[in-house]
């Protein structure tokens, strides 16, 4: 097996995390979903006023998952870290990968003094479900998303 690293994203990760985030689409049944640009993406973790944060999991120097996140305000609970995503190309799944990336954006949680980590995860996808049941997460079934797209 080889070498996993784990460590923040750079600018330079953008291109190869904009494709993944297109596999991840692809997985999720919704190709057509992805409507920002790269240049939109690129500018929003590394431009002036970045709104996101990003670990990679290098093998053999290429990028084989991330894990996305920001920092959103609960007014019950403060500032809490959102995983906006978190994948492992199929290619290299079964090798520990999310685990590894999954335990970094806990400690980065601690570092920040945030007080948890929240995230999405479908009703169908059975194996994220099952990975984050091992961390005993909660799962809940009560509360549903809500979104509107500004024209």
């Amino acid at each position: 097996m080889h070498q996993i690293t784990i460590r923040h994203a750079v600018e330079h990760d953008c291109l190869r995390m904009f494709e993944l985030i297109k596999e991840l689409a692809d997985f999720e049944r919704a190709p057509d979903a992805v409507t920002v640009s790269l240049d939109h993406f690129r500018e929003s973790g590394f431009g002036q006023n970045p709104v996101w944060w990003a670990f990679v999991a290098e093998e053999e120097g290429v990028v084989v998952g991330f894990a996305l996140f920001y920092i959103r305000y609960s007014t019950w609970k403060g500032q809490r870290m959102y995983l906006e995503d978190i994948l492992v190309t199929e290619k290299a799944r079964g090798k520990g990968i999310g685990k590894l990336l999954f335990d970094e954006l806990l400690v980065e949680g601690r570092r920040r003094n945030l007080n948890g980590i929240t995230w999405q995860v479908l009703d169908w996808n059975e194996g994220a479900i099952r990975f984050y049941k091992k961390y005993h997460a909660k799962i809940e079934s009560e509360w549903l998303n809500g979104s509107l797209d500004f024209d």
